[in-house]
């Protein structure tokens, strides 16, 4: 339903797992805000219809990042799930940290380094797609302008 950053869900499982997943829920997560739990319910009563309509919406977005950043070299295995490219810029001789500061600084583009998912991530960053699709062709621009520059 497009909810991202709502940090909202729901699990359905045999009764002791979901006693499991209690444990830790309550020890980690004060809870859900209410407005974000209104927003899912009614997303969930009558949000169907628009579910055909966002995923197309989102595929095309997502077909236009992650091509324009394997056109310009930033290797990025096509992205199945969230609304994230995850490309390579170990070809631009900076660290993904050095590539974002100065994407950022040059371009006025944020994209976040890999370093912050963990030893695998160092050499990408992650860029998101949940934008229009002027943005994102915005973005791509700036992207392309910047690694040419380098």
């Amino acid at each position: 339903y497009a909810m991202t950053g709502w940090r909202v869900g729901y699990a359905c499982a045999p009764a002791e797992i979901i006693e499991q997943m209690m444990k830790i829920h309550q020890y980690t997560v004060m809870c859900v805000p209410t407005a974000a739990q209104y927003a899912a319910l009614e997303a969930l009563r009558s949000g169907e219809p628009e579910v055909r309509r966002m995923h197309d919406a989102y595929d095309e977005r997502r077909k236009l990042m992650w091509g324009r950043l394997n056109a310009m070299g930033l290797h990025c295995f096509e992205p199945r799930g969230a609304f994230y490219c995850f490309p390579n810029i170990t070809s631009t001789g900076l660290s993904d940290d050095e590539f974002c500061e100065r994407l950022l600084k040059e371009e006025k583009v944020v994209v976040v380094p890999g370093n912050v998912f963990g030893e695998r991530g160092k050499g990408h960053v992650r860029a998101c797609y949940a934008a229009s699709i002027a943005q994102i062709g915005e973005a791509m621009d700036r992207v392309e302008r910047f690694i040419t520059c380098l």
